[in-house]
């Protein structure tokens, strides 16, 4: 969808409060929560994260006949101000994950993983923001993540759906790799 400057970046600036308030949430004096139970519960919800990224753009954003036509706006116009508004990503994590976790397990527990799903996103966020609108030096992290996601834009076929990761790409075989002339691979699956 189409967002003003200021809903573009509005992740930028709500999201890493609402994080600290999160693991302020889960490590709060009384809790059952200690720092390793948090930390495994915070990588928990990364690593989810980047199965949720690689499903919602695979299948929803790509499948789903409304939601894909809006992010054709984002493959036709990929420097422009498109994304998801925030108030739609807040209410989706915290609908999705929070609230069923805090339910079935707890505060601690339910805020640390969203914690950690919300860290992933803002990662997601800020890679696509990245590779879509900087200039990248050659041979780094963000370069091979850079070169990943443009080939999703203008490869000849469906692939490398992961913004922030190739994993899911080379588990379920949709990562494509580029070659150059010469054949040697250029860009990893993963």
């Amino acid at each position: 969808m189409r967002l003003s400057r200021a809903a573009y970046f509005a992740d930028f600036v709500i999201y890493p409060p609402v994080i600290a308030m999160l693991l302020t949430a889960a490590l709060r004096p009384g809790s059952p929560m200690c720092w390793k139970k948090a930390a495994i519960c915070v990588v928990g919800g990364l690593v989810l994260w980047t199965l949720i990224e690689y499903v919602a753009h695979r299948f929803v954003l790509h499948e789903l006949p409304y939601l894909a036509d809006m992010h054709e706006a984002h493959h036709d116009e990929p420097r422009g101000f498109v994304g998801t508004p925030t108030w739609f990503s807040l209410a989706l994590i915290g609908g999705g994950a929070l609230l069923p976790l805090w339910w079935k397990a707890g505060l601690g527990p339910a805020s640390a993983f969203t914690a950690g799903i919300a860290t992933g996103y803002l990662w997601y966020v800020g890679v696509h923001h990245i590779v879509h609108h900087w200039r990248i030096a050659p041979d780094t992290y963000l370069h091979r993540l850079h070169r990943r996601h443009a080939l999703h834009h203008h490869a000849p076929l469906p692939c490398n759906f992961g913004v922030t990761t190739g994993v899911w790409d080379w588990i379920f075989g949709t990562g494509f790799a580029a070659r150059d002339r010469a054949g040697q691979r250029i860009i990893s699956d993963a």
